[in-house]
């Protein structure tokens, strides 16, 4: 591991020293506006894969890129007019926008869902660095999984272990960083933008998916499904330690199954999903990043009371790695309002627009 601390005589040389560091497909630690990074050659498939060694397990979770420019992101993702909208009054700066991919990164840093973070940093050395590579590097911080956010190389260190340390090849460090938030997440993929998380910078008319009330548009089933996967993949945590029940309420019609659909794909479960509506709730085995688990799909238009919840063995499958579709929720919500298992609840209406509307509540 070779450490460079920058000032303005050597600033030339450590340029240099990254852009042969990353073209040789090795792991440097990089600071930012927000907190320390960890990079590679996006694009490296061998550097890659050792970045998310040194990450460990991440369960689905994207890299994002860094790239100087909006002419070499737009080699890498397809922007839209709501992410042109972003760049143009938020980059550089400490947002990621997320497109859609052009798939032209190795595997591992885009999304599950074919989605690719992108950011443009408001770091002075960061941008002289990304524009003598020529190309994307990898975006993500530089902490380990669980540990805080790292605003010194020290504070970082004491938190890796040493396989950890012995990944790194290049650290540049610049003292200690102003305590900023990371980067707010913002995808444009949708038919309205919404807030994956949250940083310092706040986006006016941007749906906050962290809000315990967040409210959606879907124009097509796919983006009805969509949504759900990105709920669901918020709440993977949950759902792995006590389960997760989800709500659904809506007028025939306006897509219940079609975003038990949704969950179904993110769980990866290979059965096709069809409706309970005739024998209460179908059940579906599923494995997803090694966790194996079930999937219930309700139907309780029917069901009244507590006395059938307990018949139709309702409580007993309230345990970790099963997820709980409810349609019709009110039907029954007065009587699992005290359990301890996660909960979102959905309603699903149409606008006058035709799109479906879903407001999300989360406990």
């Amino acid at each position: 591991m070779k450490i460079l601390k920058v000032n303005e005589n050597n600033r030339a040389k450590v340029i240099d020293e990254i852009v042969q560091s990353l073209s040789r497909g090795e792991l440097i630690i990089f600071p930012t506006e927000t907190t320390y990074g960890a990079g590679v050659d996006a694009t490296n498939q061998a550097a890659v894969n050792k970045l998310l060694s040194y990450k460990t397990r991440r369960e689905g979770k994207p890299l994002s890129i860094a790239v100087p420019d909006i002419s070499l992101a737009e080699q890498y993702v397809e922007l839209n007019d709501t992410a042109r909208k972003f760049y143009a009054t938020f980059l550089p700066g400490p947002f990621t926008i997320i497109s859609e991919s052009k798939h032209k990164t190795a595997q591992g840093v885009e999304s599950e869902f074919g989605t690719l973070g992108v950011r443009i940093p408001a770091y002075q050395l960061d941008l002289d660095f990304l524009k003598a590579f020529g190309k994307p590097v990898t975006a993500t911080s530089a902490n380990a999984a669980g540990k805080p956010s790292p605003y010194s190389i020290e504070d970082l260190f004491k938190n890796l272990s040493d396989k950890q340390k012995s990944l790194i090849d290049l650290v540049i460090d610049v003292g200690e960083l102003p305590k900023n938030k990371p980067s707010t997440i913002i995808d444009t993929t949708l038919s309205a933008p919404v807030a994956l998380r949250q940083g310092d910078v706040v986006a006016d008319g941007v749906a906050r998916i962290e809000d315990q009330e967040v409210d959606f548009i879907s124009g097509s089933e796919q983006e009805t499904k969509d949504i759900a996967k990105r709920l669901l993949l918020k709440n993977w945590k949950r759902i792995k330690t006590t389960g997760l029940i989800v709500g659904l309420d809506g007028e025939l019609g306006v897509g219940k199954t079609v975003f038990t659909k949704g969950i179904a794909e993110f769980l990866q479960v290979k059965d096709t999903i069809t409706s309970p509506t005739y024998n209460y709730v179908n059940e579906y085995d599923f494995v997803r990043h090694e966790v194996e688990g079930r999937l219930y799909h309700f139907d309780v238009w029917k069901v009244g009371s507590k006395e059938e919840l307990v018949r139709l063995d309702f409580y007993q499958i309230l345990k970790p790695h099963h997820v709980i579709v409810i349609e019709w929720w009110q039907q029954i919500s007065g009587f699992v309002s005290d359990l301890e298992v996660g909960l979102l609840e959905v309603r699903l209406s149409e606008n006058d627009k035709g799109q479906r509307e879903l407001r999300v509540r989360q406990k």
